[in-house]
């Protein structure tokens, strides 16, 4: 998945009411950017902080920028944006790039099911049962190496998994799909102690037999696309 504009670098001035940033452009020029993510960010928003943004000219957007990327010290990156995963992870599953997931032929994204809820992608292919996948996108890393999900509460996310498990009780085939958008990475765990609720969610899914997958990415300022499967610790 490339970026629509080329990206342009900044400097996080403040993170405020969620989806607002303040930043400051390398020429000197101070504006406000989207914020495409409703989570904590933790670790990622500190002022200072070294960022990539892509700039539009859509009259239709009040916000000139979107904020994108991280860019750490250490070279590596983290995609913010928590609509890219659906984006890059749709073009992976056409072109039958997900290996546990290869056979499917037919990809449909954002269909309904459950109580008041859209899968984000429903699989579906001869001679095989409906694979109901769900995607979360990762950006939290405590510890060298591993990423985690959830950086915050998420009621939504647990609701997801209880969705999920009836799927497999309705005989269907269901996977819960991390994407890591951190390219410093390459192992997965849940972050229980941020919610226990969560956790206790994903125990029950996993049980009646809701398959995990955990993928990482591989992120510039041209783009983002699916990479490896990560080790997943539970």
């Amino acid at each position: 998945m490339r970026f629509q504009t080329e990206l342009v670098p900044a400097t996080l001035i403040r993170r405020y009411k969620r989806f607002l940033a303040d930043c400051r452009l390398d020429d000197g020029r101070e504006v406000v950017a989207h914020c495409a993510n409703p989570g904590s960010m933790m670790g990622l928003a500190e002022p200072g902080t070294r960022i990539w943004l892509e700039p539009n000219d859509d009259p239709k957007k009040k916000l000139k920028f979107g904020w994108r990327l991280v860019e750490h010290r250490n070279g590596h990156f983290t995609g913010v944006d928590t609509s890219v995963p659906n984006r890059a992870l749709r073009a992976a599953l056409e072109a039958r790039e997900i290996a546990p997931l290869a056979a499917y032929d037919t990809v449909r994204p954002e269909q309904k099911y459950g109580e008041n809820s859209r899968i984000d992608f429903l699989l579906q292919g001869a001679g095989l049962p409906d694979a109901y996948v769900e995607v979360k996108s990762v950006t939290l890393s405590r510890q060298t190496g591993l990423a985690e999900f959830p950086d915050s509460v998420t009621a939504r996310g647990a609701k997801h998994l209880a969705e999920l498990a009836r799927v497999v009780e309705a005989g269907h085939k269901a996977v819960m799909l991390y994407l890591v958008q951190r390219t410093d990475c390459d192992r997965f765990d849940l972050a229980c102690d941020i919610d226990p609720a969560y956790g206790e969610a994903y125990a029950h899914a996993t049980s009646v037999g809701v398959d995990t997958l955990c993928f990482g990415t591989h992120i510039t300022p041209k783009g983002v696309s699916v990479g490896d499967a990560l080790i997943v610790l539970r």
